[in-house]
C-alpha cells in the first residue's frame, strides 16, 4: 500500500508511530486528537462569543481552556493533564474530561487505561502475557455453526476458525503462526482490497479495536510488535492510527466479494467468551432467502467436500 487512505475524521498528530507502550505520548495525542474531533458549538460554545465570530481560530476543534472550562478544572491542570504531567487524578476529573469530549464507552476506557498505565505497568513489567487459549468445546461449536465464524484474540490474532470463515478472511493453517492476524491480512494483504467493497471502512474500525487493545494489554510484547510492523509497512495504518480512533466495534453489517461465489453481504455480532481471556467469537450472518444466504450455502457445499468449487456447483446446477 503505497498511498495513505483519506479520511473526514484523519487527524494529523506530531507523532504517528509513536509506540503503544508510550503513555505519556499516547495520552497527548489521544486527548488533542478528541478536542480536533469537536467544534465550540458541539458542546454548547457559541462561537461569537467563545472564539470571536470575525476571528480565525488558530487550530480545529476545542481549545484547551475551553476543554477546561467545560470540565470544571483550571486551564494549567488541563494542561499537566494532556502533556502526562499529573501523577493522581480522580475519577471524578477524569470522568468530566471524558464526558466533556463526548468519548464513548469504548473511548472512556481506553482514556483511563492511559492515564494509569504507567502504575500498571510498573507492577506488570516483570510479568509475561498469559498465552490466550481456545477451549475444546469451542473448537466444536465452531465445527457446528452453519455460518462463517472466527475466535479472534488480542490484537485480532485468529485463534481459531470455521471452514466458511476461513474460505472467507485468514485461514490459519495456510499462514505461519506469527501471520494468523486479521489485522495484518487486511492492511498488508492486497487481497483484503478485493475482497471488502468497504475497506476504507472497516480500515477504520480495525485500528479503532487495536487502540482499545493497547489501552487494555500495554505490557503485550507481540501487540506491540504487532503496531510497529503495520506503521511500517502500511502507510494507511500509519494514517488511521495517528487519528486516535477508539471503539470495540462489537457489531456491524460487511460486504464482501468472494471469488468463487460473488457478492456476499453479512451482519456480525461478537460476543465475549467466558474465562477471562480477553477472547471475542464473531459470528457472520447473511439475511434468510437473501441471495447472500444462498451464496453462503453455496460455498459451504463446497468447504465440505474436498475438491469440489462453488463453479463446478453451478455448471451442474445450469440448465
Amino acid at each position: 500500500m503505497d498511498t495513505p487512505m483519506h479520511s473526514p475524521r484523519h487527524v494529523p498528530t506530531d507523532s504517528p508511530t509513536d509506540s503503544p507502550m508510550d503513555s505519556g505520548a499516547e495520552l497527548r495525542d489521544f486527548l488533542r486528537a478528541s478536542r480536533a474531533r469537536l467544534r465550540p458549538e458541539d458542546v454548547g460554545l457559541a462561537p461569537p462569543r467563545y472564539a470571536g465570530a470575525s476571528s480565525a481560530r488558530r487550530v480545529p476543534g476545542l481549545r484547551r481552556e475551553e476543554v477546561a472550562q467545560l470540565a470544571g478544572v483550571s486551564v494549567d491542570y488541563y494542561a499537566r493533564l494532556e502533556q502526562g504531567r499529573t501523577r493522581q487524578v480522580s475519577e471524578a476529573v477524569l470522568n468530566a474530561v471524558a464526558d466533556t469530549l463526548r468519548m464513548s464507552p469504548a473511548e472512556r476506557e481506553y482514556f483511563f487505561s492511559l492515564v494509569t498505565r504507567r502504575t500498571r505497568c510498573a507492577a506488570r513489567s516483570a510479568e509475561r502475557p498469559e498465552r490466550q487459549r481456545v477451549r475444546p468445546v469451542i473448537h466444536r461449536m465452531l465445527a457446528q455453526f452453519g455460518s462463517p465464524a472466527h475466535v479472534l484474540g488480542r490484537g485480532l490474532t485468529v485463534l481459531a476458525a470455521n471452514p466458511l470463515a476461513r474460505a472467507l478472511f485468514v485461514d490459519p493453517a495456510r499462514v505461519p503462526v506469527r501471520d494468523r492476524n486479521l489485522a495484518k491480512w487486511f492492511y498488508l494483504d492486497p487481497r483484503a482490497r478485493r475482497v471488502h467493497v468497504d475497506w476504507e471502512r472497516h480500515a477504520l474500525d480495525y485500528a479503532a479495536v487495536l487502540r482499545a487493545d493497547t489501552g487494555g494489554h500495554p505490557e503485550d510484547p507481540a501487540l506491540n510488535e504487532l503496531i510497529g510492523e503495520l506503521a511500517v509497512k502500511s502507510a494507511d495504518f500509519r494514517a488511521i492510527w495517528s487519528a486516535h480512533q477508539v471503539s470495540a466495534c462489537l457489531s456491524g453489517h460487511m460486504r464482501l466479494r468472494h471469488e468463487d461465489v460473488g457478492r456476499i453481504d453479512l451482519d456480525y455480532e461478537a460476543l465475549d467468551l467466558h474465562g477471562g481471556q480477553d477472547l471475542k467469537l464473531v459470528v457472520y450472518t447473511a439475511a434468510e432467502g437473501s441471495a447472500s444466504a444462498d451464496a453462503l450455502a453455496l460455498l459451504a457445499s463446497w468447504t465440505a467436500e474436498p475438491g469440489r468449487t462453488p463453479a463446478g456447483d453451478a455448471e451442474r446446477a445450469a440448465p
